[in-house]
């Protein structure tokens, strides 16, 4: 959600930021100077409005003093005034209000601005390569990137995999839910499991992170805070007349401060959680319809972390090199990439993409999005902090990141340490959460 003050100050920021993301320049300008527009009209309404309403009490007032003073005629021209101005000001304040909800209308259908280090593209063509240099102040993985291994026969993909081992079982699914679901059975059921756990396991006791277990069904505004809502409705999972399935955590964990004040002193707040996760692929018609890399429903670890305006660029990084440690103990090649304006998502102000590379694919996939939001999801929930040496509050910052995604987890350690005899080995790292097992075999 953006300032409308700001719009009126700096038209030209938002047009850049518009055309930046791919809007076309004559079109963005339209744009801004029709909020200009209608903002002029709502605030003519509301200074119109409140001419009104003085003039009533007024006129209110001088019809005592009329009546005291036995002006009986001034008393009827007052009271009639009074009558008058009862019938316009309603009709007024409905214009008001019709105005205001337009406005917010479209300033919540504008995407957040791009910070100015993001580089200009139109798809993730575009995007860029980025290497966070090793810095003692953030989190290590405590082990370099590994290399993807070379492989002395043709490396399958993960459903290959499970379904030859009986385990990842598709059609069962479809049988029961539809596509893009998945039954997981034994020793992959637990390995999923497993995933999670030194997943949260990690960001709690390594990198500072309270756990939360959060509702997996929010209300409309909670949506709509996080920019889900109104323009990706057709993504959202609906579960009755008041609620939808969460599509990431980060819908409740950033809500937690929705409506509120925080101190400074509490900043920054740093939450995560483990959920399942549900997500309509509306626009993924067609793609990736074999195997568990776009499912209606999964399980992701979030993270989110709510800071002031100077915090936000070292947390975001910090996010970032959480992401990365958790998948180099895994023995996972990756590569991170700063994302174009054209590529980031609604909500976004900056946003870091890791892939995993998966042996089976011979392909990078993405498996961790970590972005700032700067203010914009705030202004909409109404999420602030108060200063330590300042009067008023101040908007906070939210950022949010996947930490990371437990089935593409899963998806790529079975690609990248499959054997030639068929077995999977277990990361040593999740070797206790599996009860000492080394290796996955067919049953």
């Amino acid at each position: 959600m953006h300032d409308i003050k700001w719009i009126r100050e700096e038209p030209q920021g938002l047009i850049r930021a518009l055309t930046r993301r791919g809007t076309d320049a004559a079109e963005a300008s339209a744009l801004v100077q029709g909020l200009i527009a209608l903002d002029e009209r709502r605030r003519a309404g509301i200074v119109k409005l409140e001419e009104l309403q003085a003039r009533r009490n007024a006129a209110s007032k001088d019809i005592g003093a009329a009546k005291k003073a036995k002006d009986e005629a001034k008393a009827e021209a007052l009271m009639a005034e009074v009558a008058g101005l009862k019938d316009s000001i309603p009709a007024l304040e409905v214009e008001v209000k019709a105005a205001e909800e337009e406005l917010n209308g479209q300033l919540a259908a504008i995407p957040n601005v791009p910070l100015d280090d993001v580089p200009d593209g139109k798809d993730e063509t575009e995007n860029v390569d980025y290497e966070l240099v090793p810095r003692p102040d953030l989190p290590s993985g405590e082990v370099p990137v590994p290399m993807w291994r070379d492989y002395t026969f043709k490396p399958e993909q993960h459903f290959e995999i499970g379904e030859a081992w009986g385990l990842m079982d598709f059609e069962a699914a479809a049988k029961l839910s539809g596509s893009r679901f998945v039954v997981l059975k034994g020793q992959l059921a637990r390995l999923e499991r497993a995933i999670g756990q030194f997943f949260i396991d990690t960001h709690t006791t390594e990198h500072g992170y309270l756990e939360v277990s959060p509702p997996v069904l929010v209300k409309d505004e909670a949506m709509f805070g996080t920019a889900q809502l109104p323009k990706f409705r057709d993504d959202q999972f609906r579960a009755g007349d008041e609620h939808w399935l969460i599509p990431t955590a980060e819908v409740p964990l950033t809500n937690l401060v929705a409506q509120s004040i925080v101190a400074e002193e509490e900043l920054p707040l740093r939450l995560t959680a483990l959920t399942p996760c549900f997500r309509a692929e509306a626009g993924a018609a067609g793609r990736d319809t074999r195997g568990m890399i776009r499912q209606h429903q999964f399980t992701k670890c979030e993270m989110v972390s709510i800071t002031t305006p100077d915090q936000s660029p070292f947390e975001h990084e910090r996010m970032l090199a959480c992401a990365q440690a958790v998948l180099k103990k895994l023995g996972l090649h990756f590569r991170v990439m700063r994302l174009c304006t054209g590529d980031m998502g609604f909500a976004s102000g900056k946003t870091f993409d890791i892939e995993v590379w998966l042996p089976g694919q011979n392909a990078y996939r993405e498996i961790s999005s970590c972005s700032t939001c700067t203010d914009f999801q705030a202004r909409r929930m109404n999420a602030r902090y108060r200063p330590k040496d300042a009067k008023g509050p101040r908007f906070v910052h939210t950022l949010n990141g996947s930490g990371v995604a437990v089935g593409r987890a899963l998806v790529a350690i079975l690609e990248t340490y499959q054997n030639a005899d068929g077995s999977v080995a277990i990361p040593d790292v999740l070797r206790p959460y599996m009860g000492g097992l080394t290796r996955i075999e067919k049953p």
